[in-house]
């Protein structure tokens, strides 16, 4: 079961959450599809994964970041919504999730987050830390679905954003 009211991230829980659903998608929640060459499910599935860390839903801030019952805010399931929101509410003290960028692959911890960037400077996709191999991230994502690969996208991926959950 997942906790709405925590207020601190349990890293722990939201990789054995993304371990758990990395594969076979969580049915309790909607799975977004490719339409044409756009979307897919990636920023639903880390939002799915912080919240089962504990990071609570808000409804009524500028930054609003939530789901229920097949609706939900744009930074649930956008990647650079849920990017920019993670920054915002880092830099504002917000309530709700939060991150800061970290320049350093090596300061990544389990159930941080990389977002990767294509070359008109969008943040099309998101993952999650699940593992290491070595000292290198290994990430699980969804669209494609994978449990603990690399980190690395040889496909559009200019630049990477590495984000370090701060509740």
């Amino acid at each position: 079961m997942i906790s709405y009211k925590q207020n601190n991230y349990n890293r722990v829980n939201a990789v054995n959450y993304a371990k758990e659903y990395a594969l076979s998608p969580n049915p309790n929640f909607k799975y977004f599809d490719v339409y044409e060459t756009l979307g897919g499910d990636c920023t639903n599935f880390v939002s799915q994964c912080l919240l089962a860390g504990g990071i609570p839903m808000t409804y009524s801030t500028e930054h609003a970041w939530w789901y229920n019952n097949n609706s939900w805010s744009v930074p649930w399931a956008v990647a650079h919504s849920l990017y920019w929101t993670l920054k915002v509410n880092n830099e504002s003290n917000n309530y709700g999730p939060k991150g800061s960028e970290i320049s350093e692959l090596s300061l990544l911890k389990l159930g941080d987050l990389i977002f990767y960037e294509d070359n008109r400077g969008r943040i099309y996709h998101s993952a999650i830390v699940t593992s290491f191999d070595d000292t290198l991230p290994l990430i699980s994502q969804h669209t494609f679905n994978a449990l603990n690969i690399s980190y690395l996208k040889t496909w559009r991926a200019k630049r990477m954003h590495f984000i370090s959950i701060t509740n």
